[in-house]
């Protein structure tokens, strides 16, 4: 089925995370603010696509938040009832139509389809969509 806007798409996993974060009630709101290290579990036909990451690399990590309401539009920002609602789209609310993480992670170690990264918020069995490079704002560079 096409969606409202006439543009039919899949998007498939390419791994998975694994890591202590066995919730969502254990995972804090953002990877600095005390998220453990943690592993990304790719499969195996898109190893090929970690050629050139390295060591020390920071990466932007995309996941689907699996456990996201996607009926959510309002939240109160970070959970904080205090505060007034506010679109989903101006906060970095987990729960919203198309659950996509976000995750800015430096790269620990490299083992075959075995990332290790530091700072990752997403719980254990988080599908991971896609990785990019963090750019260093110098035009021509990757």
């Amino acid at each position: 089925m096409a969606a409202p806007s006439g543009i039919d798409f899949t998007l498939r996993p390419i791994g998975r995370v694994e890591s202590p974060l066995a919730s969502t009630a254990e995972a804090p709101r953002q990877g600095d603010e005390g998220a453990p290290d943690a592993y990304l579990i790719l499969d195996f036909d898109v190893q090929a696509g970690l050629h050139g990451i390295a060591v020390g690399d920071e990466i932007l990590v995309l996941t689907w938040l699996h456990q996201a309401d996607r009926k959510v539009l309002r939240v109160h920002p970070r959970g904080d009832r205090s505060r007034p609602e506010a679109g989903v789209f101006s906060t970095r609310a987990p729960s919203r139509p198309n659950p996509i993480g976000l995750h800015r992670v430096r790269v620990l170690d490299l083992d075959g389809v075995r990332v290790q990264v530091s700072g990752l918020e997403a719980i254990d069995g988080t599908p991971v969509l896609d990785l990019k490079p963090v750019l260093s704002g110098n035009i021509g560079e990757r």
